[in-house]
């Protein structure tokens, strides 16, 4: 992948930024810790210069190490998927308006998604940018826009605010993050808001997922909000959910010939589910460690206290963030599957082959897809840049939670999947894949 080679940080240009008030009102776009306090001092998110995959390729291009190249049909789509080695296979196909080009998707034309560990892709026919969601793992979630004019010199720019008024809120764990939303979606694809709306993860019940989406696979008797257009004027309770259930076959619902597959796959949904919170909560962790060193540096200067001192206040903050870490990682409270569930692409096969495995040959990577995601219920993000970059001290009391979960006698509610039979392959897993984690132990 792009970020592997290093290079120094590039810098770019941004957005203009649209007056908050004219889309929210204040009251909407206030986190519970102050307007967007990550855009001040000590993380300082639009003046701290990125360092992710994006900036990394976009220096690699201005030095002429690399060529972006572009596709008539999918503009700079493709070649860019090809540098940041994002696969086809994890394609979601999109079609309420709730994105950013919002006017160009509809149940005929929807939004195409793809992503990897590190960076997500949003295209839309006809669409006048690629749209960007970068990890950085200083700042979180980084957005940009790549224009689908051919240029000789295509410049990645990135946001200045506009994408933090959906992206940095409550359901992304009010730091800047990805977030996978379930939204009942009327024919011309406008969400109807008022028969509820859900963000999507791991433990989400299956008859809350992904509303607004186009979903291939089967899951047996369960049943989901995809590939379903409901009508505003007859209520919630008319929706038939059996319409949208197993469908293999999107070609009687959607014209798929304009993307790069035939496929919405539903088991890269389910990991895209996943994956998108646990980004938000290791953005979270990094961003309470550093507001609470900050915090203490400020008082034990004007207390005259030791300059290492910890306060309490500062304690319970970066405690509750690790261990709400830690429990999404163990895959705290995961919905259980009744049924198996199986997708329509090489999504899960591919998928299953990556990451580090031990010498049992299992890998965090592996599938299970009969009563839960993962065969090893512990997350493969803990390989993410965002994760191996936490701050030491951070990582240290996730590795030593990790260790007591994984040995205690009595499970905390919520990991009764925990068996000793797992706790075991976990730990054995972690030994022999994650030094970084387990040198803590």
């Amino acid at each position: 992948m792009v970020s592997s080679l290093n290079p120094p940080p590039a810098v770019f240009g941004r957005t203009p930024v649209l007056l908050c008030m004219v889309l929210f009102s204040l009251s909407q776009i206030c986190s519970a810790q102050g307007l967007f306090d990550f855009e001040r001092p000590p993380i300082d998110y639009h003046q701290t210069i990125a360092n992710n995959s994006i900036t990394q390729l976009q220096s690699q291009l201005d030095q002429g190490k690399t060529t972006l190249k572009y596709s008539d049909q999918h503009g700079y789509l493709p070649g860019l998927m090809k540098l940041l080695e994002v696969s086809p296979t994890t394609q979601a196909l999109v079609y309420s308006k709730s994105s950013l080009q919002l006017r160009r998707i509809n149940p005929t034309t929807p939004r195409a998604l793809y992503f990897n560990d590190e960076v997500y892709l949003g295209w839309v026919q006809g669409g006048e940018v690629v749209e960007i969601i970068a990890t950085d793992p200083q700042l979180g979630s980084v957005f940009y826009t790549l224009s689908q004019r051919p240029i000789d010199s295509p410049k990645f720019i990135q946001d200045k605010g506009q994408c933090l008024q959906c992206h940095a809120a409550r359901r992304t764990q009010n730091v800047p993050g990805p977030v996978v939303r379930s939204l009942f979606t009327s024919h011309n694809g406008q969400p109807v808001f008022n028969f509820g709306t859900y963000v999507s993860d791991h433990t989400s019940p299956f008859s809350q997922r992904w509303g607004g989406y186009y979903v291939t696979g089967t899951h047996g008797n369960m049943r989901h909000m995809g590939n379903i257009l409901v009508d505003a004027n007859q209520g919630r309770s008319a929706v038939d959910y059996d319409d949208g259930a197993n469908v293999t076959d999107l070609s009687k619902l959607v014209n798929t010939k304009p993307y790069l597959t035939n496929e919405s796959d539903i088991v890269a949904l389910m990991v895209l589910e996943h994956q998108t919170q646990m980004q938000n909560l290791i953005t979270f962790a990094h961003y309470e460690e550093v507001r609470g060193r900050e915090y203490d540096k400020s008082m034990n200067a004007a207390l005259d206290r030791d300059p290492k001192f910890q306060s309490e206040f500062t304690k319970r903050r970066t405690t509750r963030s690790i261990d709400t870490l830690v429990r999404y990682l163990l895959f705290a409270d995961e919905f259980q599957l009744t049924a198996h569930v199986k997708g329509t692409s090489a999504f899960t096969e591919t998928f299953s082959k990556r990451g580090p495995r031990d010498n049992h040959d299992r890998s965090l990577y592996q599938l299970d897809l009969q009563t839960r995601l993962f065969r090893y219920p512990l997350s493969y993000m803990i390989y993410s840049s965002s994760f191996k970059q936490l701050p030491p001290s951070t990582l240290q009391r996730i590795a030593q939670k990790l260790q007591q979960l994984l040995t205690a006698d009595v499970n905390e509610k919520g990991l009764e999947h925990l068996t000793p039979k797992i706790k075991i392959a976990l730990l054995d897993i972690l030994k022999q894949t994650h030094p970084q984690l387990v040198k803590y132990w």
